[in-house]
């Protein structure tokens, strides 16, 4: 796992600079001034999804660490690709780009509170491994935190520049993206298959079941059909590199990457599926 674990870091620090170039003051004071649909979608992305996957491990009776890696997708955010998906799902953009800024700097907390309790649960002991969780935030802060807001300073000193080049970065990011997965599959091509036959079956359940939930509890709550699209595309499309991140700080052991090479894989079907759905029965 040597490959991804030195590309990781770099990637997603790349990433969430490519996410901190594509932000404006904009999207954090839209939240102050229609914060309903922003905490639906905040609650179902960072509490309710969790839960769902911690249930869904317990029922299907998931081997510990690949349940631990579950929680690891589980906990990650949203990425810039759900704001992508959620464009052509015809969804609300604006708050999706909220839901990603905002939870994903909140994220360097939430991630490894969610992580570390799940492991305490499930009987794992990282602190054995010289690992805690203060560490772990303080690592996600550096590639996480820092390069959104030193991105966000480009862009206001750039701006006219920088909003004529998003689409590229929005490439450039997906590319990034495709580089950390190709190299788990490559690390791992003898091994990958029966990995994923013990956790394909759980995410996949995981992503379709979320996704339903978010859309049902926005029915309820959000405010319009764009912003219900835009809570369900939130919750089923994570972070897989920040998982991936994550992972590798946790441990050198491959199996806690597994579920989220599969939800990477499936989340893009299911995702594709789904915005058909919505783009045409709604």
């Amino acid at each position: 796992m040597e490959i991804v674990t030195k590309i990781a870091p770099i990637a997603l620090a790349l990433i969430m600079l490519g996410l901190g170039l594509g932000l404006t003051t904009q999207d954090f004071t839209r939240v102050l001034r229609n914060p309903k649909d922003f905490l639906v979608g905040f609650i179902a992305q960072l509490i309710i999804l969790p839960i769902v996957a911690f249930l869904l491990i317990k029922i299907l009776n998931t081997p510990t660490e690949i349940a631990l890696g579950v929680m690891i997708i589980a906990a990650a955010p949203g990425g810039i690709t759900s704001n992508v998906l959620t464009k052509f799902a015809k969804g609300d953009v604006a708050l999706s780009i909220s839901l990603t800024a905002i939870i994903s700097i909140i994220s360097i907390i939430t991630v490894p509170l969610i992580v570390f309790t799940s492991a305490n649960i499930l009987g794992i002991d990282l602190v054995s491994q010289e690992i805690n969780l203060t560490g772990t935030a303080l690592k996600m802060a550096g590639v996480v935190a820092v390069p959104v807001i030193l991105g966000m300073i480009i862009r206001k000193f750039a701006d006219n520049f920088i909003s004529s080049k998003i689409s590229f970065i929005d490439k450039i990011t997906g590319f990034l993206f495709l580089i950390v997965f190709i190299a788990i599959w490559i690390e791992e091509r003898e091994n990958i298959f029966e990995y994923l036959s013990q956790a394909g079956l759980v995410v996949l359940i995981l992503n379709v079941v979320m996704m339903l939930i978010a859309y049902n509890i926005a029915k309820i709550f959000a405010s319009g059909t764009e912003q219900k699209k835009c809570i369900a595309i939130e919750c089923g499309l994570q972070n897989g590199t920040l998982a991936v991140f994550v992972a590798t700080q946790i441990s050198n052991e491959i199996v806690y990457l597994i579920p989220t090479a599969a939800y990477a894989l499936i989340m893009y079907i299911t995702g594709f599926l789904f915005i058909y759905f919505l783009r045409n029965k709604i």
